[in-house]
């Protein structure tokens, strides 16, 4: 069961039926699903990036599923691409892996720090992706999820990282 500070990122209505039919989807393609992050820092800004889903709450880490075929690398570089126009320019680090027992009993995801990168352009609106940019780290918005503020804080305030998502 989630914590209190979870309760205003559950997914309810449409959003939640949409992600409990994905989650359906995957369970009959695949028995165990496995996921990417990235944490992308800008240091110069001392900003990340973050994105907000247009059917998830919450302000949160880009990311998604690794395919069929598709290394965790390859996955991430896709998404990145994907959720913010973001180019990784140098190998990402492997920071941590999680259970995320949030989503389902069998999603795992494998977080990543990227500090070399371009973005080719600022990532408009889509039908994912309802905004996204980079916020300074002592500015964060408001929404942002627990886990990405969990990620954040084990990479920049040193905290351990949890097993868990």
């Amino acid at each position: 069961m989630a914590s209190d500070e979870e309760a205003p990122f559950r997914q309810t209505g449409w959003a939640g039926l949409r992600a409990w039919l994905f989650h359906l989807y995957f369970v009959l393609r695949r028995p165990m699903t496995l996921g990417v992050r990235g944490l992308i820092h800008d240091a110069g800004a001392n900003s990340v990036f973050l994105i907000r889903h247009t059917y998830v709450p919450g302000w949160q880490l880009p990311g998604g599923g690794v395919e069929v075929g598709e290394t965790m690398a390859e996955a991430l570089a896709r998404e990145l691409y994907e959720e913010g126009n973001i180019q990784i320019t140098d190998a990402p680090i492997l920071k941590s892996m999680h259970f995320n027992r949030h989503a389902s009993r069998r999603d795992h995801v494998g977080f990543y720090l990227v500090e070399q990168f371009s973005q080719t352009a600022p990532k408009l609106p889509d039908h994912e992706i309802a905004e996204a940019g980079f916020f300074p780290l002592d500015r964060l918005p408001e929404g942002t999820t627990p886990a990405t503020l969990r990620r954040i804080a084990e990479i920049f305030a040193n905290m351990p990282a949890s097993p868990y998502w």
